[in-house]
């Protein structure tokens, strides 16, 4: 557990010795010895924002300091860090601090700070969370598929769900499926399990989940919210404690089951590939 924390610090150290630089999610992943695509879904369930959106944060705040302390042109700033124009700067400055650039070099003028961050572990309460570990061979899936970014999948992904529920495209909805993130985007696929004698239900195409070791999360209770609470469990506690696998794979599953006649007892599934160490 000692090592995950000091390598996931390590990566925020790495972002915070480049804010003036173009930084690159591989480059940041690498730092905690993990793909890009668990990087950022480990760094938001434990800090409740994504990567994008904590460097856009920091580069404010010492945007602002820089301003409010120095005559360098507002130009200068915006370019130091990562904007292409003044207007666009202004824009994101003014969204983030309340004010104008111009308004920041004002005496007493009001403005905000968000801090560098550091991983650290407290003892708390502990909390149950059932899982399996299995061995599946590869199977491979039919659905509906869809591109999104890291950034806003949280809130897109489920209007995606809301989407294919008014047309259904001839799926039940079994499996939720990211796969193939490159650092900003993932695809997201709703899927069932593909019946070769079946034919493919229009719009839709086939997608192969590889064999292996499967962490098998379960979640109980109304969707989306046990899901989400699960699977913050599984990134924030269940895999800085993790010992003798580590994680496999550029994929992740979701697995629903029919509905439950009362919500609260709708029973779902968060599957995760790992490897023996």
């Amino acid at each position: 557990m000692k090592d995950w924390i000091e390598g996931f610090q390590a990566s925020v150290n790495y972002i915070e010795q480049n804010l003036s630089e173009e930084l690159n999610i591989g480059d940041i992943a690498e730092k905690a010895a993990l793909s890009p695509f668990y990087y950022q879904r480990i760094f938001g369930a434990l800090c409740g924002m994504t990567v994008g959106e904590y460097i856009r944060a920091r580069r404010m705040t010492l945007a602002a300091q820089e301003i409010s302390c120095s005559d360098n042109r507002v130009i200068d700033v915006a370019m130091k860090y990562g904007y292409d124009s003044p207007d666009s700067f202004a824009k994101a400055f003014q969204r983030f601090h309340g004010i104008t650039p111009t308004q920041a070099r004002e005496a007493g003028a009001n403005l905000r700070s968000f801090a560098p961050l550091h991983i650290k572990v407290t003892l708390e309460g502990g909390n149950m969370l059932d899982y399996k570990i299995v061995e599946k061979a590869p199977f491979t899936v039919v659905g509906v598929k869809k591109r999104f970014s890291a950034e806003t999948s949280y809130k897109e992904i489920p209007k995606f769900w809301e989407e294919w529920m008014s047309d259904m495209k001839g799926l039940k909805g079994m499996f939720g499926v990211c796969s193939d993130m490159d650092g900003k985007n993932f695809d997201y696929r709703i899927a069932d399990l593909y019946q070769p004698w079946e034919d493919i239900p229009s719009g839709c195409e086939t997608y192969q989940i590889p064999g292996g070791l499967w962490a098998l999360f379960r979640c109980k209770g109304t969707l989306p919210d046990s899901m989400q609470k699960v699977n913050t469990q599984i990134w924030s506690e269940w895999l800085p404690a993790l010992h003798g696998y580590t994680l496999a794979g550029n994929y992740s599953l979701e697995f629903y089951l029919p509905p439950a006649e009362e919500p609260a007892d709708t029973v779902s599934y968060i599957c995760i590939p790992l490897k023996k160490l």
